[in-house]
């Protein structure tokens, strides 16, 4: 390239980035894009674990609205709440968004971030034997995410709320138990099984097909961890409701 000026304006528009991350890349940049078309004011973030999606919705997308993150288990929910510390628009509430409301056992596995309302299953896949064991058994509040929208829409008045689900198996079963609600969101994200880790997963074929009968249509599939080559066992489904796809 023998203009400098050229030169220097493509250099300026890459990005180093490590291939061990790679499949994040995908994920911020089509949420900053999205999230920008959509105009998001609010996210619910169901399924927080440690605050891993709030974090990155600052950090890497950029995003500077409300997030509500959901988190049933205690232990869990104090490091999301200590990663929110002194982000005065992003709020931990410790609680399971489930299909009813009232109380329930609440799975913690050895490895934290498969914790679940639902129990292992390994006869599809064994890779995560070890990591998605039960370890211990908390009770937790659940309700149902009508309710929580409902209360929190009075409270703070936000306009165009994303739906972010991870809740290891209970997605569809959440938005099957509030259907009045569904399209009051402008976008969605959830965890599809490829193959099914839970008692209670469906088919990401399954999942599809409910959410489109809820009004919403496929922007991408996003990666949502490296990857465990050569089978993919789950990934991520951004989803716009239909009326606002142009």
């Amino acid at each position: 390239m023998s203009d400098p000026i050229r030169a220097l304006s493509y250099v300026k528009n890459l990005t180093l980035i490590d291939r061990r991350k790679l499949y994040q890349q995908w994920e911020t940049s089509h949420l900053e894009k999205l999230f920008a078309y959509l105009k998001v004011d609010c996210v619910f973030d169901i399924g927080a674990n440690q605050g891993q999606y709030a974090t990155m919705l600052r950090r890497k997308v950029g995003y500077d609205g409300w997030i509500f993150s959901f988190e049933p288990n205690p232990v869990d929910a104090a490091v999301a709440r200590e990663h929110a510390r002194g982000d005065d628009k992003c709020k931990v509430i410790e609680l399971a968004i489930s299909e009813s409301e009232g109380d329930a056992e609440f799975n913690v596995m050895r490895s934290s971030e498969f914790s679940s309302l639902s129990l292992p299953k390994h006869d599809e896949v064994s890779l995560f034997r070890e990591m998605n064991a039960v370890s211990h058994v908390v009770t937790v509040k659940t309700e149902r995410l009508e309710t929580v929208y409902r209360r929190l829409k009075e409270e703070y008045g936000f306009q165009r709320p994303f739906l972010k689900m991870d809740t290891q198996g209970f997605d569809v079963k959440i938005v099957k138990a509030s259907p009045n609600v569904m399209r009051s969101f402008v976008g969605l994200q959830s965890e599809l099984a490829i193959n099914k880790l839970y008692a209670d997963s469906v088919d990401f074929r399954e999942a599809l097909t409910e959410y489109e009968r809820c009004g919403f249509i496929l922007s991408a599939f996003v990666p949502n961890n490296a990857g465990h080559f050569p089978r993919l066992v789950e990934t991520d489904c951004l989803m716009i409701r239909e009326d606002l796809a142009g």
